[in-house]
């Protein structure tokens, strides 16, 4: 990796990401199914950040591909949408009547 200018901390997060695939499965990543990859990156993706998840796919798809010189079969990370929560907008009639107390709303 440091022949191909990865930064130490690239080198770092890829070494780990073997390791805790290996540990995970108590196998050598080169034989594991697709199926099992998928969920492994499911089950990562609900304890860990979506960027950690990334982090590991590229780790183990840079080991696949430099170190076994096999093809990586793109294992997809599906993560479900964030609800978010729309803000109020108020008019600046409405924020008046809020901070003077009026309690009547209407316009």
């Amino acid at each position: 990796m440091q022949r191909q200018g990865k930064a130490d901390a690239t080198i770092d997060a890829y070494s780990c990401a073997v390791r805790h695939i290996f540990a995970y499965f108590d196998a050598c990543p080169d034989r594991l199914t697709q199926d099992r990859l998928k969920d492994y990156f499911s089950a990562l993706g609900k304890s860990h950040s979506l960027s950690t998840v990334k982090l590991d796919r590229y780790g183990l798809q840079f080991f696949y591909h430099h170190v076994l010189n096999k093809q990586w079969q793109r294992v997809d990370i599906i993560r479900p949408p964030q609800e978010r929560a729309l803000l109020d907008v108020l008019t600046t009639k409405e924020v008046e009547r809020i901070i003077n107390g009026t309690s009547d709303m209407r316009c």
